[in-house]
């Protein structure tokens, strides 16, 4: 009785694993989205300050007709 008790302690449940698993899968892709978000950003505010240092002032960002 001992003996079984032993092994189930040492032994993590499998739902625990890919529950961790899952958290850390889905805590990766929200990092990786905001970064992607992130450097989008700040290319286009590294753009536009660079048109603005450069002395000219039609600096607008003009959107494509969809």
């Amino acid at each position: 009785m001992a003996e079984g008790c032993e092994r189930s302690m040492a032994e993590p449940e499998q739902g625990d694993n890919r529950r961790g698993a899952i958290v850390g899968l889905v805590i990766a892709v929200v990092l990786l989205g905001v970064g992607l978000w992130l450097a989008r950003e700040l290319s286009s505010a590294s753009k536009l300050q660079d048109c603005v240092m450069s002395g000219r002032t039609n600096c607008n960002v003009i959107e494509p007709a969809r």
